[in-house]
């Protein structure tokens, strides 16, 4: 049987606990600005599939909670899967979430001690402009905007990162951004955040 490819294109942002700039984010070896890190990551597919399974459109969300350094592991993760998805889409999904299938994803695998469940629910994706948003009615209302440069109509970017999803980010802020699930409540108004587009495959 060949082996299984996939690839996802289309648009994320994360909102997390830190103030502006995240200090992993110049230095791995730096833990959060409170010592832990809550962070979600959105994204929205506008091009996907696994093998010839179209994941055109669809959203999900990888929820974490780190323990100190993010590189150390010890991670407590989460993830929210568009309720849109069918069946087969759903196995692709958990395919490549699951980090069994190689690519950004199997890296956030190695670092997390407790897998908290996948849950397949409403997930509402907005971009626009220098903003993003995503809701999960009852558990995430998060949203961001971008940090304008000063004395410029852009957003400030950072470039060269090690980030795992993209190596070029825009540097945003939270305005409202709330989460509640797992026994976990977090309020990442006004923290760090960033938006870019994403382009993950296997093989890469």
């Amino acid at each position: 049987m060949a082996e299984a490819t996939w690839r996802l294109q289309g648009d994320y942002f994360e909102n997390c606990n830190c103030t502006v700039l995240c200090p992993c984010i110049h230095d791995p070896r730096r833990a959060p600005t409170e010592g832990h890190c809550d962070v979600a990551l959105a994204f929205h597919i506008e091009s996907g599939r696994f093998n010839d399974t179209s994941l055109d459109g669809l959203n999900f969300i990888l929820v974490a909670w780190t323990p100190g350094v993010m590189g150390n592991g010890g991670w407590k993760t989460a993830i929210y899967i568009d309720e849109r998805a069918d069946d087969t889409q759903r196995l692709a999904f958990e395919q490549i979430l699951s980090g069994n299938m190689g690519g950004p994803m199997e890296r956030f695998s190695r670092m997390t001690e407790t897998f908290l469940g996948t849950r397949y629910v409403s997930i509402t994706y907005t971009q626009a402009g220098k903003t993003r948003s995503v809701t999960i009615p009852g558990v995430i209302d998060f949203n961001i905007e971008g940090i304008q440069a000063r004395g410029r109509d852009e957003v400030m970017m950072l470039t060269n990162t090690g980030h795992p999803v993209s190596a070029t980010l825009a540097l945003a802020r939270g305005t409202k951004s709330t989460y509640s699930d797992h026994g976990m409540h977090w309020d990442n108004t006004g923290r760090n955040g960033h938006f870019a587009p994403f382009d993950w495959q296997w093989p890469a």
